[in-house]
């Protein structure tokens, strides 16, 4: 089995590319810049596991580089069995001081970046009859709290667009699904202050932020035949905060 997973240096997506690899899939590990560190950290991994893990390096703000480094992934002439789009940006900022280069900043990351690379692997799982996609959303598209404007309205059309895509491709065998994480203990986990941290664990059933590695494992189920019957859905792993 092969996986496809943007964001793949740090936070949630280096724990999928672990989780995935532990799980005995070959892995794309995209990432925006080549790091030698990361190059050797995959390669020990992959000598760990038994399973093939291939860098690709791509900026999701340049459409030219995405698809370049799709063409890279084609290029290996194997099915793409999973495509996890988890890398994002976070972004906060009042609406009246927010301006729109900045929306349109997140707004390439987090939503055109992630419609574009649908559409060159969707076109290859389509040829195939099969595969699997799943889109890394946020509790922060699905309620809404001032400051938030850019980041979560992005996120809210990312939920849309999985809903939507995953009732094009159901019948070529493709099934969409999102993952909505709460607060989760990254480094993007922690960009809000300490006191908005502490306000949104006071309204949590679960008091505690979430650990990447129950994000990965909900991943890996999405991903799996237990899943099969399950496409346009929004898990959401946020300890009952919404």
């Amino acid at each position: 089995m092969n996986v496809v997973i943007t964001g793949s240096n740090r936070g949630i997506g280096k724990v999928l590319v672990e989780q995935f690899a532990k799980t005995g899939y070959n892995i794309w590990a995209c990432a925006r810049k080549q790091d030698f560190q990361f190059e050797q950290y995959l390669n020990e991994l992959s000598i760990q596991n038994g399973v093939r893990i291939t860098p690709i390096y791509f900026d999701l703000s340049s459409e030219d580089e995405i698809k370049e480094g799709i063409k890279q992934i084609f290029s290996a002439k194997e099915p793409i069995d999973v495509l996890i789009n988890n890398a994002g940006v976070a972004y906060g900022g009042l609406m009246t001081m927010t301006s729109i280069d900045k929306i349109r900043d997140v707004y390439e990351v987090n939503v055109f970046a992630q419609v574009q690379i649908m559409q060159l692997v969707a076109r290859k799982m389509m040829r195939q009859k099969s595969g699997c996609i799943i889109n890394m959303c946020s509790v922060g598209g699905i309620e809404t709290n001032p400051g938030y404007l850019a980041y979560g309205s992005s996120k809210a059309a990312l939920i849309w667009i999985t809903k939507s895509v995953s009732k094009e491709l159901g019948k070529y065998n493709i099934r969409v699904n999102g993952i909505a994480p709460g607060l989760i203990d990254t480094e993007m986990g922690h960009y809000k202050s300490e006191e908005e941290l502490n306000k949104v664990m006071e309204r949590m059933s679960i008091n505690r932020m979430g650990k990447p590695e129950e994000i990965a494992k909900a991943a890996l189920y999405l991903a799996s035949k237990d899943a099969a019957f399950m496409t346009g859905h929004i898990l959401v792993l946020d300890g009952g905060r919404v």
